[in-house]
């Protein structure tokens, strides 16, 4: 449905606000926040964008924030090039494509903190990570006021952090929760799968295989939680190569 037959870039935000500001206010925005080395599943929430929305904006940011000092900051794969031909080819009208500096200055002191979803699961493990997401997110709505905002359920709990954010700040954008794109074998597609090993990208599939296991026992009768997570956990188990974190089976709303 796009505006312009060639995706525009923008790197500043005085540059995306005075775009933004060129357009009708009726016209309906949607976003596909990204941190880029693009794949499938991205360009699905590109597509759904493009069915409801009529003008679709992708960013490319490589969030520091959300990395803890021990995490891959400096090894997240970029590939700016492929990801723009990506975003080219699914027709997205506007890529926002910031640096560090564009987004946090120097004296950038204020942050986004959800308290309660953000706290178990992912947050147990990654402290200060959904605070670095909350707040590169709404940051970016300023900038971009889309009506939709697309993200994957592959990340259950971010999409339930962001989901309460919007409704907690009153910001008017609405989530749209897209389906997990996965590979011919089951696994989540992942900008990080990329670090696997030849062996381990084998095995990975194995996660998909313990859901699998699980929803079958639960479609079967069985609603002990803590049977239904040990017969997933053993699945796993036999394999060395898997250290689980955490394997739990939780509300959809409240975790």
């Amino acid at each position: 449905m796009g505006i312009n037959q060639i995706m525009q870039v923008f790197t500043t935000i005085t540059e995306f606000r005075a775009w933004r500001k060129s357009i009708s206010q009726k016209t309906t925005l949607g976003f596909v926040p990204t941190m880029g080395a693009l794949h499938e599943g991205h360009i699905s929430l590109v597509q759904k964008s493009k069915s409801q929305a009529q003008v679709t904006v992708a960013s490319i940011f490589v969030n520091p924030l959300q990395f803890g000092p021990k995490e891959d900051l400096t090894k997240y794969p970029k590939a700016y090039e492929k990801d723009r031909a990506l975003l080219e080819g699914a027709n997205t009208d506007i890529l926002f494509f910031p640096d560090v500096s564009e987004m946090y200055k120097n004296s950038s002191s204020t942050y986004v903190t959800e308290d309660k979803l953000s706290l178990p699961l992912c947050g147990s493990f990654r402290p200060g990570h959904f605070r670095g997401v909350t707040t590169v997110v709404l940051k970016l709505l300023n900038i971009i006021q889309p009506d939709f905002l697309y993200l994957g359920k592959k990340d259950f709990q971010q999409v339930l952090i962001l989901d309460k954010m919007l409704h907690d700040l009153n910001i008017p954008s609405q989530v749209i929760r897209c389906e997990t794109i996965r590979e011919k074998d089951g696994l989540a597609m992942s900008s990080r799968n990329q670090y696997l090993s030849p062996n381990e990208r084998a095995k990975a599939s194995l996660v998909y295989q313990s859901l699998i296991s699980v929803k079958k026992a639960f479609i079967n009768g069985e609603t002990d939680t803590q049977k239904l997570i040990q017969l997933g956990r053993l699945v796993l188990e036999k394999h060395r190569e898997f250290k689980i974190q955490y394997y739990e089976i939780r509300h959809t709303q409240t975790l």
